[in-house]
């Protein structure tokens, strides 16, 4: 029996620097999202950012309706929603609405929003979010699944509430929490049975944190009668990859620097390790692959093996190469990475392997049909009306090579 196929997918935050225009900005992520479909990603994940001028979709369900008009296969979810920003019921509404329009490829991804900046316009307590998230999510859970809710908080109220129509996917869309290093996300995924969407698993602390939220989980969802699923179980990370690391280098050098900058500079997440020489940090530390397939082979095998498994890995969409290096790297990725860890080849190697075994019996085979066929010739036609050195290849010792030529 075949091993459980490992998805591959973005996660678009995204990341764009000032000196671009920010209309093609959105434009160049919708054209991200269409190539991803074409190379076979199973997943792309849209974050919703409302300040800092970096990350700059405000709404993934409307990019998440135009792109679902611009592809056919790939499943598309919000990477994540804020959820003490919205009211339940409007934002329950909206994905499922989006189920129904997309088919059942739409994946609701919640959290409690990770720009402080953005709660701060809001005059949304800081030390609130994650107390909000969780009593925002019980209540959007019961929602998406078609049920009735009433519910009374301090910031919002729902009285009878129930969507207007059945959700297109049953019980409901699927719905992953944010994780990253704190334990908030795990308990939430436990506590409701959801999925697990760890977004900082390459830096040094969420590497170290994945098996530990990962037992927080289980461990809540045996406290609230759930289950917990790998395979809904999603990782994320940097990665750009050329046919060389030398090439993977000279690539990021487009737009690594500006990357860099917003998150030491502008962003409150401390996502790049210190350090004069911050690559070199990225790449030593496990935060980031810069190299080849081969190099984003080893670290994922590295991720199994420290995570236990899970059901997919994201990359993170970091605008580091320009738009062509940036198309080769997933391009790379599908041809020579997704094989190893869906088992692509493994019927083509093994097809491979028993006919080079039976190569010598296969030869013999042919050579023996062949020699028939010019026999049968022969006896139709006679030996007069046949070229002597074919007669010579029959009766003679040039019998044992293959002829090269039927006619």
């Amino acid at each position: 029996m075949l091993p459980q196929r490992l998805r591959f997918g973005a996660f678009i935050a995204p990341f764009h620097p000032l000196d671009e225009n920010p209309t093609l900005a959105i434009q160049r992520d919708l054209e991200l999202v269409q190539w991803l479909d074409q190379l076979g990603f199973d997943e792309a994940w849209i974050g919703e950012h409302h300040s800092a001028a970096y990350e700059l979709i405000a709404s993934p369900e409307v990019f998440i309706a135009a792109a679902a008009e611009r592809t056919k296969h790939i499943r598309l979810g919000t990477g994540v929603s804020s959820l003490p920003y919205h009211h339940p019921l409007m934002l329950a509404d909206r994905i499922n609405q989006l189920d129904h329009m997309t088919r059942g490829r739409v994946m609701f991804g919640a959290g409690p929003g990770a720009l402080v900046s953005d709660a701060f316009m809001m005059g949304i307590p800081v030390a609130k979010q994650r107390d909000r998230m969780d009593e925002a999510l019980g209540c959007i859970v019961r929602l998406l699944r078609g049920e009735e809710v009433t519910h009374k908080s301090d910031w919002f109220e729902l009285d009878r509430a129930r969507l207007q129509m059945t959700p297109y996917s049953r019980p409901s869309v699927e719905i992953a929490v944010a994780s990253q290093v704190s334990p908030t996300g795990a308990r939430a995924a436990g506590q409701h049975g959801l999925g697990l969407l760890s977004l900082g698993a390459t830096s040094t602390a969420g590497f170290n944190a994945l098996a530990s939220n990962w037992a927080i989980a289980t461990e809540q969802a045996a406290e609230h009668g759930q289950a917990m699923d790998r395979n809904a179980w999603r990782l994320v990370g940097p990665m750009h990859i050329a046919e060389t690391r030398e090439q993977a280098m000279e690539d990021i050098r487009f737009g690594l620097e500006k990357w860099i900058y917003y998150f030491r500079e502008i962003a409150n997440l401390p996502i790049v390790p210190e350090g004069d020489d911050p690559i070199k940090a990225m790449v030593e530390t496990g935060m980031a692959v810069v190299g080849t397939p081969d190099d984003a082979i080893a670290r994922l095998d590295q991720l199994v093996e420290q995570s236990g498994g899970f059901g997919a890995f994201l990359l993170m969409a970091h605008n580091w190469a320009d738009w062509d290096a940036t198309r080769k790297s997933y391009e790379l990725m599908a041809r020579y990475v997704f094989p190893k860890f869906q088992n692509l080849n493994d019927n083509r190697e093994a097809s491979m392997a028993w006919v080079k075994e039976n190569k010598e019996e296969f030869t013999t085979q042919v050579r023996g049909a062949v020699g028939a066929r010019i026999v049968q010739h022969m006896m139709e036609k006679g030996t007069e009306n046949i070229r002597p050195e074919i007669v010579a290849l029959i009766t003679g010792a040039a019998a044992a090579e293959p002829p090269k030529s039927e006619g």
